[in-house]
């Protein structure tokens, strides 16, 4: 079925957004189109609030609308542990966790040469420069398990190793609350060769 133009074109404009299909996108625009026009009004200015109030924190990277974000501006929070992280959504996981009372450093993708991103397509060099002058003692590499993820924690090992800081990655292995039988021999391997000793 053909909608009228202004309708077809927030359909397509919902579409291009991730996880959401052909008819995601039609009942969104669909709901929008019912709302009152408060609502359409409500949502055109959160957009266009978002893309003119939220940058990059200069420190982490991180969205924000403050220079430095509320977690570098923190200070309750240690400026010599930085946890890297691949993208936003993997800070946010971090934080709802709790516990965690350093602070972050966005890389915004991670090294995949078979894709065309190299060193100089993520933040990298803006995590060196923090190494190299503000006190840094520990990097925490959480970046994912995926090829991508485990790449760009080599490499991001091997060029801050000369530094002489204490270099760490994040623990991996069976989850909590299953079974070693379901387990594939790689989720294995790894919680066998970081496995600790009991006290």
């Amino acid at each position: 079925m053909r909608y009228a133009e202004p309708i077809e074109r927030l359909i397509k404009a919902f579409s291009r957004l991730p996880g959401i299909g052909e008819k995601s996108a039609s009942r969104l625009a669909l709901y929008v189109l019912n709302s009152n026009k408060g609502y359409a009004d409500e949502l055109a200015g959160c957009l266009l609030d978002l893309k003119e109030k939220v940058t990059l924190c200069p420190v982490c990277m991180a969205f924000s609308d403050a220079a430095p974000c509320n977690i570098c501006s923190d200070a309750g929070r240690d400026p010599g542990t930085i946890c890297v992280v691949s993208d936003f959504k993997d800070m946010a996981a971090l934080e709802n966790m709790g516990g965690y009372r350093g602070r972050y450093h966005i890389l915004h993708g991670n090294l995949a040469p078979l894709k065309g991103i190299g060193p100089d397509d993520v933040r990298i060099a803006e995590l060196v420069a923090r190494v190299e002058g503000n006190g840094v003692r520990e990097v925490i590499l959480a970046t994912g398990f995926d090829a991508e993820g485990e790449s760009t924690a080599i490499y991001l090992s091997r060029l801050l190793k000369p530094y002489g800081l204490k270099l760490t990655r994040l623990a991996s292995g069976v989850p909590v609350g299953s079974f070693v039988e379901y387990m594939d021999g790689a989720t294995l391997g790894r919680a066998m060769e970081g496995r600790k000793e009991i006290s």
